[in-house]
């Protein structure tokens, strides 16, 4: 059987940043021509970045990409590499624009191209679109309507865009229907926690319904709320895997592959009987590659466990966030509870200690437990670390509103806030919101007080993962020898917000493994009331926190993005108008 080396680039891309996303194709290009690959592959969009967003409704980026490509395509010729076929995502439109009802301006296009000899050799665009959770490509893009192939040494190799696999139908039996040898689909999938298994099962079930060998790459880092984690898996036509790659790691896997001869009557027209796509074959090469010995396996990287996975989703995005946006610190305001704490080791982990600036801001009610866990912190990880006390704040604002009761307490956390954008004005530190999804959930969070900052790195985290996470980051150091960064007090003591004497969450809310119990049920999954009283939790209970929840959208708007991990975060995948007067459960 004929051979092919496959080099799959899970690579970081920065959205618009069409030079940097050139360089660092043509450098992986560089690496794969040099471990003598035969096909290069990038993901999806990824001379654009992804996602786009309203840019792929602007004329002069849409221009902009397609000339990036071309202009690609003559430097990856001009450095030598132009024997070499690469496939690159990006954006395109479609050339027999059409306005109608219902269809995007301009016609745009999810596209990815082959370029081969200076030239784009072929190109494509997304057939299957997804229009659900983040995903907004049918107010976007157009679809696209062939199935691409490209014959490479006498190889036919189907081509295919994320969502082409993720859908039933189009691309990937009509790769079957073509006798293609193998399907190489290019993706941007987003991380979402438990995702990898699904991932894993769904190429190895199109793999089978395609009757091919078939290629899974997937991009890598972050883009605002979003984070991919990489993952690319090669399966054999029987679903079997033969290279999976590392999560949440840029590189490259380069794997040498057996596959089956391009047919010398292989269909062309029309293929796929429920989406009647055409054939769009492009022959490069017909002649096989003579036989080499020293074969490339692809290797099977070591798979994370569930906490390491998720903890790792919210270093990277943090991390992409930063960098991408131009700052290079970040300023944390440290309570001394678990909140902060772990967002401090996130950041710690994400930038650097040395660029992690953490300010501990006490009230006369303050306790002397959290101050120190603060400084303790801080000790730990070697951030930089000062007090600034909001008492006299407080008592001259106290002196001239006399306020009393929650607007007396609201007023800490307000004052805490314009301490750290005051600081962050003054040294040009990112302020981080260590505010988390059950608190975000229920409203338990001050506006313009702990609600500040312009990234919120645990704000799809619920509070019971909070703890999981924390315990497993200490974990983590002393199995290294290393000094594990939160203090353990931080982690076992009640939480607390300290605004008021001997004030707990649970004076508010319920027990957290409850509230976050039915906080995923009807924030994640959209029951209702009925339905998670049925699933054993207490009727009042319920319906107290789906009042709350329901009462704070308002606030929900305000909070800054953050990373996302969950199939359902707050923010594109959750949107719920903010004055509605439809409740699950009426006022008592």
């Amino acid at each position: 059987m004929p051979q092919l080396r496959l080099a799959l680039n899970q690579i970081d891309s920065t959205v618009g940043d069409l030079a940097g996303n050139s360089e660092a194709i043509v450098h992986w290009t560089r690496h794969a021509a040099g471990q003598g690959a035969h096909l290069v592959a990038f993901p999806e969009m990824a001379l654009t970045g992804y996602p786009v967003e309203d840019l792929a409704l602007r004329p002069s980026f849409v221009e902009a990409s397609r000339d990036a490509l071309r202009t690609l395509a003559r430097r990856l010729a001009d450095e030598g590499f132009g024997e070499l076929p690469v496939v690159v995502g990006y954006l395109d439109r479609s050339e027999r624009a059409e306005p109608r009802l219902g269809r995007p301006a301009g016609s745009p296009e999810n596209a990815a191209a082959v370029l081969y000899r200076g030239e784009v050799a072929l190109r494509f665009a997304k057939h299957h679109l997804p229009n659900y959770g983040v995903f907004d490509e049918y107010r976007y893009f157009v679809q696209g309507d062939t199935l691409p192939i490209v014959r490479v040494h006498g190889v036919d190799v189907a081509l295919a865009i994320c969502e082409d696999l993720w859908q039933e139908g189009g691309r990937v039996p009509a790769a079957r229907a073509a006798r293609a040898g193998l399907l190489l689909s290019v993706n941007a999938s987003p991380y979402e926690r438990d995702k990898d298994d699904t991932r894993l099962e769904l190429v190895r079930r199109r793999a089978r319904e395609a009757g091919c060998v078939t290629a899974y790459l997937a991009s890598t880092g972050g883009q605002d709320e979003l984070v991919f984690d990489g993952d690319s898996i090669v399966v054999d036509a029987a679903g079997e895997v033969v290279a999976r790659a590392p999560q949440f790691v840029e590189g490259s896997v380069i794997v040498d592959l057996e596959l089956p001869a391009a047919e010398a009557d292989a269909p062309d027209g029309v293929v796929g009987s429920v989406d009647g796509l055409r054939i769009d074959r492009v022959v490069l090469s017909e002649k096989p590659l003579p036989a080499y010995e020293a074969e490339l396996a692809g290797g099977y990287a070591h798979r994370l466990d569930d906490d390491e996975e998720i903890y790792s989703a919210l270093v990277v995005g943090l991390r992409a966030y930063v960098a991408k946006n131009g700052f290079r610190s970040v300023l944390i305001g440290l309570s001394g509870g678990i909140d902060s704490a772990l967002v401090a080791s996130i950041a710690c982990d994400a930038v650097g200690a040395g660029n992690v600036y953490g300010v501990s801001m006490p009230s006369k009610y303050s306790s002397d437990h959290s101050r120190g866990d603060a400084a303790e912190l801080a000790r730990r990880t070697g951030l930089n670390y000062r007090t600034v006390s909001i008492e006299p704040m407080f008592d001259a604002y106290m002196a001239s509103l006399g306020l009393t009761g929650l607007a007396e307490e609201n007023l800490q956390s307000r004052l805490r806030g314009t301490t750290l954008m005051a600081l962050s004005n003054q040294e040009g530190h990112i302020v981080l919101a260590p505010g988390n999804k059950s608190e975000l959930a229920v409203g338990y969070s001050t506006l313009y007080g702990d609600s500040v900052g312009a990234f919120g790195p645990i704000k799809d985290v619920y509070k019971s993962t909070v703890f999981r996470l924390a315990r497993w980051r200490n974990r983590a150091a002393e199995e290294r020898g290393m000094t594990p960064p939160i203090p353990e007090s931080s982690i076992t003591k009640p939480p607390s917000a300290e605004l008021r004497p001997g004030q707990v969450d649970t004076d508010s809310l319920p027990d957290y493994d409850v509230l976050d119990g039915i906080l995923a049920l009807y924030v994640d999954t959209d029951r209702g009331k009925d339905e998670i009283v049925a699933a054993g939790f207490d009727e009042e209970v319920v319906a107290r926190t789906l009042r709350m929840v329901d009462a704070a959208e308002y606030k929900r708007r305000q909070y800054p993005p953050g990373t996302k991990i969950s199939a359902k975060g707050f923010g594109k995948d959750r949107r719920l108008p903010i004055t509605n007067r439809w409740r699950e459960t009426p006022s008592p």
